[in-house]
């Protein structure tokens, strides 16, 4: 939780202040666009700013602003950022409508520093052509064989850290365990290359985590940051440190990706069959191995996070679980983790009905993306009736 205590470095006191005086100009500004624009508006429930204000709660801020209002209205100084939790207006920007939203300039300018051309940062062309390869690849039996090694090779030193902390009575973080498992998981899968997190072992790549986790964190902030441009072309404050967090990385990556590129053996990790088709651009398998690791990496460790704290809460659940588990493996009463994963097979989770309907609705309740940001691209109205204006943020 780094990125909490940037909140009260110096230049966000001061962006504090200034806030205050803004707020007047921009009720100003935005009453008189309502005035002069036709169509039914959302409810104006705050501006940005709050955001800005209530950075150390912001989840339960955002919450608590949808269980108000299933779509509303928050300003900033020179547009509307509109806030929806109303499926139909989900469905209708993600699916029906999805040609008239994208990331453009508001998210590329803020994701670029760190996560470049990626997936994430990217519409049209770049996107397709990035999240065409890489289904396909994730696709292929090579690639599905080799990640269901490496996830349950992790699980099983997972499990052994959990056992011996359970033995010796001590208190875990499960979450940053978590972290650090699908970190080494998703880096291993992406490129081929076993960083151990989990466990410490190599210095220099716990110092990449540190900084991925840093930089991402920052960069997140810069959301809610109105006067991070300003600090970033000054190199103080948040943005000095953000610069120096991603040299942090760039070095780590790059110098992977070099020695990736002189293997003459290629294996089954991404980066292996990115080269395999020849992308040799280092900046090109830079991004992607990023975004990969961004995609693979919170969503995971937040949802296991959340399910085991379920389980924890619902112990019959987890008695089920168990049981189903045991029984699709074959496993007698009494066994240990090696034997679980000695008996596991691609298709063993097939027969798991149970436990896939409790991840489904850990994922119903604590959803892994709790906000997925689009750019309105041209006028319209939104299946519930109300209007939104070209350049809104959604």
């Amino acid at each position: 939780m780094r990125f909490v205590h940037l909140h009260y470095d110096p230049m966000s006191a001061i962006a504090t202040f200034a806030a205050i005086a803004s707020i007047l100009f921009i009720f100003r500004t935005h009453f008189r666009r309502f005035i002069c624009t036709k169509g039914r508006h959302h409810v104006v429930a705050g501006a940005v700013l709050d955001q800005l204000f209530s950075f150390h709660r912001l989840h339960d801020y955002m919450t608590d602003l949808a269980r108000k209002h299933k779509t509303c209205r928050l300003l900033s100084f020179y547009r509307s950022e509109v806030y929806t939790a109303d499926p139909v207006n989900v469905e209708y920007i993600l699916k029906t409508n999805l040609e008239n939203y994208g990331k453009c300039w508001y998210h590329y300018e803020r994701l670029t520093d760190l996560l470049g051309d990626g997936m994430f940062t990217v519409d049209g062309e770049k996107w397709q052509h990035q999240r065409k390869v890489a289904s396909y690849e994730i696709g292929t039996k090579t690639v599905r064989d080799f990640s269901f090694q490496v996830f349950k090779s992790n699980a099983v030193k997972l499990a052994g850290i959990v056992s011996k902390t359970a033995m010796s009575n001590k208190t875990v973080d499960f979450q940053e365990l978590f972290v650090k498992s699908t970190l080494d998981s998703v880096f291993k899968i992406v490129l081929g290359v076993d960083l151990d997190t989990i466990c410490g072992t190599y210095e220099g790549d716990t110092e990449f985590s540190n900084a991925f986790d840093e930089a991402s964190a920052i960069t997140l902030y810069r959301y809610i940051d109105v006067f991070w441009k300003i600090k970033r072309f000054l190199n103080i404050g948040s943005e000095a440190v953000l610069r120096n967090r991603i040299k942090v990385v760039d070095e780590f990556v790059y110098k992977l990706i070099r020695i990736k590129t002189k293997q003459v053996q290629k294996k089954a990790d991404m980066v292996s069959r990115f080269l395999a088709l020849k992308e040799t651009d280092t900046k090109y398998l830079r991004d992607i191995i990023l975004n990969f690791m961004i995609a693979g990496r919170d969503t995971t460790a937040a949802t296991l996070s959340w399910f085991f704290y379920m389980l924890c809460k619902h112990p019959h659940v987890q008695e089920k679980i168990a049981h189903e588990v045991a029984e699709a493996a074959r496993l007698k009463n009494t066994y240990n983790i090696d034997e679980l994963a000695d008996s596991l097979t691609k298709e063993n989770p097939e027969k798991m009905h149970y436990l896939h309907a409790a991840s489904s609705e850990t994922l119903r309740l604590y959803p892994a993306v709790l906000v997925d940001g689009k750019l309105c691209l041209s006028d319209e109205t939104l299946p519930d009736g109300f209007s939104i204006r070209k350049g809104d943020a959604i």
